[in-house]
């Protein structure tokens, strides 16, 4: 696994960012209150430039323990079955939605490699803490499984994935899904927290950075959790399972000034130590939740690296020619 250490000052375009985030959040994202930081989400959701058209975008409702769960299906233009994400949006539990950059970014998946994206809009916290949104998320997987071939899915390619909060219920779903008859085909884990509050380095060297520090990840987990027991329950860490073996295959994405650069660089050393296969991309310059901003550069580089994971993992490898040249 690599070392834990910052090589590289924020890119300039995140700096910029930075500086416009400091003079909004002097207080950071805590400070605003559970209304406050949803205010803040609608409006920066307002400020996603227009995204990219894909061939259809349905609605949806899936059956679940708490009642339905919506969930936003983006279909390719495809006559046979593909392959599907189930996408978790991130924002503590306790904000965020399935619009704006979350919009943006899975129909650029759709786009670059003709998948398609269930994107899900389980309930949020402080109103519906754990085990909440991790149940409304197992039921829009069921739903997606249930129905895939009257939505032109192929059953046997479904991967999960999500941002932040959205990484957390994804990978505690991974452990809960395991030995499933159908099993999850990959796992996208984009600036996961996966433990609770563990200080180290990039917690420390992190504590302030910009849109995510330690006091927020902090405040956010105390909406989410029920009791202090809900700390090490392995679906709401889950770093704290018994067993990393037999699991889909990961994508692992770190931000170099995150808080939870070294959560997520951790899950993945627990993964691969269990011979889970695991891939690592770390984006130094960026700070957390970046792949929701595609003004900034590193939103490409990132796709890039997120599309070529999932094409490999969700595609089959064409069969080898046996012809052979005259």
């Amino acid at each position: 696994m690599p070392s834990n250490e910052i090589t590289s000052p924020l890119d300039p375009d995140a700096q910029a960012v930075a500086d416009q985030l400091a003079a909004v959040l002097p207080a950071g994202l805590s400070g605003l209150g559970v209304d406050g930081v949803r205010a803040f989400g609608a409006q920066t959701n307002t400020q996603t430039p227009p995204a990219a058209e894909v061939h259809q975008v349905s609605e949806h409702q899936a059956p679940g323990p708490h009642g339905d769960v919506r969930v936003r299906l983006y279909r390719p233009e495809s006559d046979a079955p593909v392959p599907v994400l189930l996408y978790l949006h991130g924002g503590g539990w306790t904000m965020g939605s399935i619009d704006g950059g979350v919009d943006y970014f899975v129909r650029d998946i759709v786009r670059t490699i003709g998948i398609a994206v269930a994107s899900v809009d389980y309930r949020l916290a402080p109103e519906h803490k754990f085990p909440i949104p991790v149940e409304d998320s197992q039921a829009a997987l069921a739903w997606l499984r249930d129905n895939a071939s009257d939505l032109g899915l192929d059953l046997s390619r479904i991967a999960i994935g999500g941002d932040s909060a959205g990484a957390n219920i994804s990978a505690a779903i991974t452990h809960l899904d395991r030995g499933n008859a159908t099993p999850l085909a990959a796992q996208v884990l984009l600036f996961p927290a996966t433990e609770y509050a563990i200080y180290r380095p990039s917690w420390m060297e992190n504590a302030n950075a910009p849109l995510l520090t330690t006091a927020d990840t902090i405040w956010f987990w105390g909406q989410y959790l029920r009791t202090e027991d809900d700390r090490t329950d392995p679906r709401a860490t889950p770093a704290n399972a018994d067993s990393f073996a037999d699991l889909p295959p990961a994508l692992v994405v770190v931000a170099g000034h995150d808080p939870l650069r070294d959560d997520g660089l951790h899950y993945a050393g627990l993964l691969d130590s269990a011979g889970t296969p695991i891939e690592i991309a770390r984006f130094e310059g960026s700070f957390h939740d970046f792949i929701v901003m595609p003004a900034l550069a590193a939103y490409s580089r990132g796709l890039d690296t997120i599309t070529v994971f999932l094409d490999k993992v969700l595609t089959p490898a064409a069969p080898m020619s046996t012809e052979t040249a005259s």
